[in-house]
């Protein structure tokens, strides 16, 4: 496995995750997914690491999909196997205690839209473009697209997206939810690495708790979704960073936070 195919740098506690098979539109094979899945790790064991982005390499693509001269030559039970481990990934980025955000710089198509899809806030660069062609290709998005797409922008957006196989702007992407920001090419990397600087001066377990009840709430009935953030809101108060941060106020200073 090439271990530059997923290219992971630290600088304080933010991380950068690469996807760097420029030749290829950074595009996902079976490889790229598990070194994908190696670096995961390898950010959720690292304490000085508190956010993350995530984007690919060049300016033409952020993952432009999935490895299409791989899949050609899969049967039923490989494409099974393919499906189960990018699902698998894009669960550990879901279920990971920190934020990752992702950078779209170029063409978030199939499994490159699933990827940003499962990050916690999707900036994106005026020439992104996004977009599930699987249709194109007589399959259907096998990385949970159809699941999260319908939960982000509802079910009939999803189908016309998905039905259609149609790839669209980054400010229609906007539009409609699935996009946060939408920035100048050369000023998306640092509108990310901003957001991800902010997001590692906050309450690293109050930011851990938030993206666990948010990602689980949104899954639930609001009546027991509203009892889980109540229980969530109330294990802050078991924390030193929650006497911190509210010591810190009243005593107008910065908090010095210690994820503890």
């Amino acid at each position: 496995m090439p271990a530059d195919a997923v290219v992971l740098t630290r600088d304080g506690p933010v991380a950068t995750l690469t996807i760097n098979r420029p030749t290829k539109l950074n595009a996902l094979n079976l490889n790229t997914l598990r070194l994908l899945g190696k670096r995961l790790d390898e950010i959720a064991d690292d304490e000085s690491v508190l956010v993350t982005v995530l984007t690919g390499s060049g300016d033409r693509a952020f993952v432009a999909g999935a490895d299409i001269g791989e899949l050609l030559s899969m049967d039923y039970h490989a494409a099974m196997e393919f499906s189960l481990l990018g699902n698998d990934v894009l669960k550990r980025i879901e279920r990971i205690q920190k934020p990752i955000i992702a950078a779209v710089n170029g063409f978030a198509l199939g499994g490159g839209c699933e990827l940003a899809l499962a990050c916690d806030v999707i900036l994106a660069s005026k020439t992104a473009r996004f977009g599930f062609p699987e249709v194109t290709l007589g399959v259907i998005p096998g990385f949970g697209g159809t699941q999260r797409l319908a939960r982000l922008i509802g079910r009939n957006a999803a189908k016309h997206w998905v039905m259609t196989g149609d790839v669209f702007p980054a400010e229609e992407a906007n539009r409609i939810g699935l996009v946060y920001q939408v920035h100048e090419p050369d000023l998306l990397m640092v509108a990310a690495l901003k957001t991800a600087g902010k997001m590692a001066r906050r309450g690293p377990l109050a930011v851990a708790e938030a993206k666990r009840i948010i990602n689980r709430g949104v899954e639930l009935p609001l009546e027991y979704a509203l009892e889980a953030e109540s229980r969530a809101f109330a294990r802050c108060f078991q924390t030193n960073d929650q006497t911190e941060g509210m010591t810190a106020f009243v005593e107008k200073r910065k908090p010095v936070f210690k994820g503890n």
